[in-house]
């Protein structure tokens, strides 16, 4: 007999689907159901074209200019898509402070804990990874929460951009530092007093 599945909400409503190993963009669905069209479509933005990917009820990935994948979706529009281009445009236009948008996100339980901790970040505010495991309460578990955080498939919708080593310096991002700099001075968190003064001072630069 199958266990229970469970689902996870974060404090903004976002819900977190259950881990498919097979098929980590998919919900599960038995084998007498057709499978979900995903759909995709490009967003021209300051940091580059984002490649925005739906399952036409749900966002299910942003990718990254130089990141986008190659699997065969279909490039066309849905209302999640466009919902989302119209918010991305606010929030790169400085009108947009969060994000109302239904999403899907496979990971693991200790994956989407974390991803629902970054979805709490308030706009133009930082969180050092050991901030984020004493939120998920596993504050041994720092470097797991860091790498959970560059798996994030929802960057910018969930805010991994906002979150820094303990020593104020800026660490990885998936699309590079210049990008997480430029995320982190639309919203005004570059004068933020957990950055270290040398990168307070490169973006003063």
């Amino acid at each position: 007999m199958a266990g229970p599945v469970l689902t996870s909400r974060s404090a903004m409503g976002r819900l977190y689907l259950p881990y498919d190993e097979g098929h980590p963009w998919l919900n599960r669905q038995s084998a007498l159901e057709e499978p979900e069209p995903i759909n995709f479509q490009y967003f021209d933005s300051p940091i580059g074209t984002l490649r925005l990917v739906s399952n036409g009820r749900q966002l299910i990935g942003i990718e990254f200019e130089g990141q986008h994948s190659t699997d065969a979706y279909a490039e066309r529009a849905d209302a999640v898509l466009t919902a989302c281009s119209e918010q991305l445009g606010d929030y790169f236009a400085r009108r947009r402070r969060g994000f109302d948008l239904p999403l899907e996100a496979a990971g693991t339980a200790f994956q989407k804990s974390v991803w629902d901790a970054l979805s709490e970040i308030p706009y133009s505010e930082l969180r050092s990874y050991a901030d984020i495991a004493q939120r998920i309460g596993k504050p041994g578990a720092v470097r797991a929460v860091g790498a959970a955080n560059g798996r994030n498939p929802l960057p910018i919708v969930v805010p991994c951009h906002r979150v820094i080593g303990s020593n104020g310096s800026l660490t990885g991002f998936a699309a590079g530092l210049d990008t997480k700099m430029f995320l982190l001075e639309i919203e005004g968190a570059l004068s933020g007093s957990l950055l270290a003064p040398s990168v307070q001072k490169r973006a003063s630069a």
